[in-house]
């Protein structure tokens, strides 16, 4: 049996705060989006904080982990259909055209991507933007929001994206 592609690929760097990886595992669930965790967690993968965080879906979540960046990005196709995001990018991340499949990769929650990483793609590199006092936002919340922005491109007004025979899929874990 083939692996089905997900929607879109939401890729965790070294995530520190098991309430915010097990509330974006939920939207993957409900997206129909991979959940990739990346190099180090901040917590024990088991944590009950995460599955609370993701209720009871955490089953349902198609998760891949992987050791570090580098063997992330082996099991990615077209390097060019990576987005990283960060408040220090320059282009607003409504300027990007998104395709199913497309990977969106996200940084701890403490410090982001880091600088040595965010030089290299910088082309790729695209910002939530801010239009009140604060830093940044929570990272569950920013997951959201691309998510479903890049889902409404692609839904072209509501239609189209979901396809409701994938609502029950279960996926293995990695």
């Amino acid at each position: 049996m083939t692996e089905q592609k997900p929607n879109f690929n939401i890729a965790l760097i070294e995530p520190e705060i098991p309430n915010n990886t097990g509330s974006i595992g939920r939207t993957c669930v409900g997206t129909a989006c991979r959940l990739h965790l990346v190099g180090k967690l901040g917590f024990d993968i088991s944590d009950k904080a995460v599955k609370r965080a993701g209720l009871d879906y955490w089953e349902n979540l198609d998760l891949k982990l992987h050791k570090n960046y580098q063997e992330f990005m082996e099991r990615v196709e077209d390097k060019k259909r990576v987005f990283y995001f960060s408040k220090k990018a320059s282009k607003s991340f409504f300027e990007v055209e998104y395709k199913r499949g497309d990977f969106f990769v996200f940084g701890k929650e403490t410090v982001g991507l880091d600088e040595s990483l965010l030089r290299e793609v910088e082309a790729q590199t695209v910002r939530i933007p801010l239009w009140g006092p604060i830093r940044s936002l929570n990272l569950s919340n920013a997951v959201s929001i691309v998510v479903y922005e890049a889902m409404r491109q692609l839904s072209h007004g509501g239609t189209g994206l979901f396809d409701e025979s994938r609502k029950d899929t279960h996926t293995k874990h990695s």
